[in-house]
């Protein structure tokens, strides 16, 4: 399976996708002014991986700030990781966020609560 990068920009997010070192990370702002055409990608880079996953996945998600056409995505691709775990696999979101930014913690706290699967949260600061 290829690696799946894309270069941060001011605003979009890195991401870092390697099925081979178990790195699956998400990194930065995302408030692109075409949502879906960013996201498509990861997410069907995410569906093929979804078919034959590592016994375990950790995905990093570090966002600065997201919009919300962005977390409608994000949810997605969690959806995609809830679908993983529930195959019996291993499974956490390492959700990072800036120290005194509620609205990202809170943000990642309904995500957890919603989809049911393991979740740490980690304050930057």
């Amino acid at each position: 399976m290829d690696n799946f990068f894309v270069e941060a920009t001011d605003v979009t997010p890195r991401v870092e996708f390697n099925k081979h070192s178990n790195t699956f990370k998400i990194v930065g702002k995302s408030l692109p002014e075409d949502v879906k055409n960013f996201y498509t990608p990861i997410i069907q880079w995410f569906d093929a991986y979804s078919t034959q996953p590592n016994p375990e996945t950790n995905l990093i998600l570090e966002f600065e700030y997201f919009n919300t056409s962005s977390s409608k995505m994000i949810l997605i691709l969690l959806n995609k990781l809830r679908d993983i775990h529930r195959k019996g696999f291993k499974v956490l979101v390492s959700w990072s966020y800036p120290l005194h930014d509620a609205e990202i913690e809170e943000a990642g706290e309904e995500f957890a609560e919603l989809l049911n699967i393991p979740f740490q949260f980690i304050a930057k600061e």
